[in-house]
């Protein structure tokens, strides 16, 4: 009977201690804990995502380079569409109605409850109209965007474009990236993602049967807030940048000024261009297949991804790297009858007869006998085997930033090509070889590829007399204009300061008296070196590379013209233009040769048999087109891959 009364006790006792858990949680649940709340009331919830402002990019005096336009989506839940006007709705957003059943049928796939992109970044001006008719559509909201907006439409390959993410990008972005969402595809969008992108929000807003808002939920109490991105102040001059585009306007080719004081960017071309206005709106998809498959490739980044031999611009590395190995001083004598003799019976030839050529007179008038038989000591006559000397040489040319990117803050930068000895004793078949057997390489012909970037990098190094810092587009990130430590570093380029002098001296008489005598400054000391490069595939390419003044510079600069000939008559007017603008803010070469200049239209003439596809307007966006411009993304970057080829082919004869 007491065993009894004991298992009552324990079982009582038991049932009051579960009872008391349960009215405990229920307390917990109903009055502290408010997330069931939230949970039970998503059904009456509409959760807005408010998309940030992508920062403002901004040039180096402060004037807009890149803002916002605010645009919208439409959004739709599947379950509340009735009753709809849907041939109206078509109208106002310019679909039909298979474009309108593709739409619905793919939201109702992904979720009938659930709200999803019904119609991507409708324009302001079709938007006011939208708004009036927005109760005759049950189940339809808009959601506020921003898009990209340029107002001068330049530096296309400088400022790059954005897109919409792909599963990869959601992917490698842990998740921080939902679909729909858009990312830095190119240029510095890309490079600075990160800072630009900002932080969505979330707005919780009640909704009542019939799908019309009724305010904030619990007074915005689960509200987050959207961060507007950081924007960018970057190292270009917008004027200096738009007179560039003009003088290369219908030429292949690439301009790039810097100040050597700071590695700061301030012109940056790659011609032809494009409008950056076009990789944003509806029409981003058939605006890119054109410049896809347009032949003269306004989208490739020439500066940094297409690499020539430099032609003689070269010979100033070569004088400078050669003094620093002690082969030369600037009283080396070379006798220069008319051309370098190597080999059985092979020649080098100048343009002219120089006789005797000493250091400075060997760049002022752009001497190739001199820098054969300064390749040929450089290589021949150390006292080691050819292929070691050349890799000491190979050694000079790293230093000075060659055969390596840069590390400019741009994707996709390329670093040009300065092989190594092994490269060669495998082509040879020996490694007794000597310096005849690349003897053009002594004037910046043969393998050697250098990118326009480079070349400018290099006048940045000669301006400084022997250093440089990394070249860079953007100078200030955020209100407290941070720079990235990387472009606050001193580089030495491996040349004492005391073997500059001379170089220099052959470069400023260059342009007073030697070969872009035609393109002085009145009053500016500019030092330059005109370059031809031969092209086996077409007329020679011109180059001229300089800065200025010779004192104190302010601006070095590199134009490299494709198929045009002569630097002195090409590239370096382009550069004198640029040089006197920065500094004056005015041109002075004479009126014909600026018309000369701006009106020239030197673009080769392009053979393609690659078939064109159909461009029509776009009414429709669906899931077809979208494909369509993954695939063309996709043509494009091997595209440029086959270009690249091509390119590094041209160098080799």
């Amino acid at each position: 009977m007491n065993s009894y009364f004991e298992r009552k006790y324990v079982i009582q006792g038991i049932i009051l201690i579960i009872a008391l858990t349960i009215v405990a949680r229920l307390f917990y649940l109903q009055v502290i804990d408010d997330s069931y709340l939230l949970s039970a009331n998503n059904n009456v919830l509409r959760k807005v995502i408010e998309y940030p402002a992508r920062g403002v990019i901004l040039d180096r005096n402060g004037k807009i380079l890149v803002q916002n336009e605010p645009v919208y989506d439409l959004m739709v839940i599947p379950r509340e569409t009735r009753n709809i006007d849907t041939a109206l709705l078509c109208r106002l957003i310019g679909i039909d109605k298979e474009g309108f059943d593709k739409r619905i049928k793919k939201a109702r796939e992904h979720s009938p409850y659930r709200a999803s992109i019904f119609e991507k970044l409708i324009p302001k001006e079709t938007f006011a109209v939208l708004q009036e008719h927005m109760d005759k559509f049950n189940g339809f909201y808009t959601v506020d965007r921003n898009i990209r907006t340029y107002p001068d439409s330049i530096a296309a390959q400088f400022l790059g474009y954005i897109q919409e993410v792909n599963d990869k990008d959601i992917e490698r972005s842990n998740g921080f990236y939902r679909s729909g969402d858009y990312i830095g595809a190119s240029g510095v969008e890309r490079s600075y993602e990160e800072l630009l992108r900002g932080t969505r929000g979330v707005k919780n807003q009640m909704v009542d049967a019939l799908n019309r808002p009724q305010g904030s939920f619990m007074d915005g109490k689960y509200d987050t807030l959207a961060i507007a991105g950081e924007g960018l102040i970057s190292s270009l001059d917008k004027e200096l940048q738009i007179l560039a585009e003009k003088l290369m306007k219908n030429k292949l080719g690439s301009v790039v000024a810097i100040e050597p004081s700071t590695g700061e960017i301030l012109t940056y071309v790659s011609s032809p261009s494009y409008n950056p206005n076009l990789m944003v709106g509806r029409e981003r998809g058939n605006n890119y297949m054109e410049m896809l498959y347009d032949p003269y490739k306004p989208m490739f980044n020439r500066p940094i991804q297409a690499s020539y031999p430099p032609g003689s611009v070269f010979k100033v590395v070569a004088a400078l790297t050669a003094q620093q190995a002690g082969i030369i001083n600037p009283q080396t004598i070379f006798h220069c009858p008319g051309g370098y003799r190597y080999g059985r019976n092979a020649i080098m030839r100048c343009t002219h007869v120089d006789g005797p050529t000493d250091l400075v007179k060997s760049i002022q008038k752009s001497c190739n006998t001199y820098y054969g038989y300064v390749y040929a000591q450089m290589l021949d006559s150390r006292g080691m085997p050819t292929h070691k000397a050349y890799d000491l040489w190979r050694d000079g040319l790293l230093k000075f930033g060659l055969g390596n990117p840069l590390g400019i803050d741009l994707p996709g930068e390329k670093g040009g090509n300065v092989f190594p000895s092994e490269y060669y004793t495998k082509h040879f078949g020996s490694d007794k070889w000597t310096s005849s057997y690349n003897i053009s390489q002594s004037i910046g012909q043969g393998q050697l590829g250098i990118t326009p970037l480079q070349m400018a990098n290099i006048m940045a190094i000669v301006a400084n007399r022997g250093y440089y810092y990394r070249p860079h587009l953007i100078k200030g990130i955020g209100e407290k204009k941070i720079v990235k430590k990387e472009f606050t570093e001193k580089i030495w380029a491996g040349v004492d300061a005391k073997h500059y002098e001379p170089v220099i001296e052959g470069m400023s008489r260059a342009v007073s008296s030697g070969t872009a005598t035609a393109s002085r400054i009145p009053g500016i000391e500019m030092c330059g070196k005109t370059g031809t490069v031969q092209n086996p595939h077409g007329e020679n390419h011109a180059v001229f590379f300089a800065f200025a003044p010779r004192d104190n510079p302010k601006i070095a600069i590199a134009v490299f013209v494709e198929n045009a000939g002569y630097g002195g008559t090409w590239a370096a007017p382009i550069a004198s233009m640029l040089i006197e603008k920065y500094i004056r803010d005015t041109v002075s070469l004479p009126k014909y040769v600026q018309d000369r200049i701006l009106n020239a239209s030197i673009l080769p003439k392009v053979k393609t048999t690659e078939k064109k596809p159909e461009v029509r307007e776009k009414k429709d966006s669906t899931d077809k087109s979208k494909a369509a411009n993954n695939k063309a993304q996709t043509a494009f970057y091997q595209d440029n891959k086959k270009r690249e080829l091509l390119v590094h082919h041209s160098q080799v004869r």
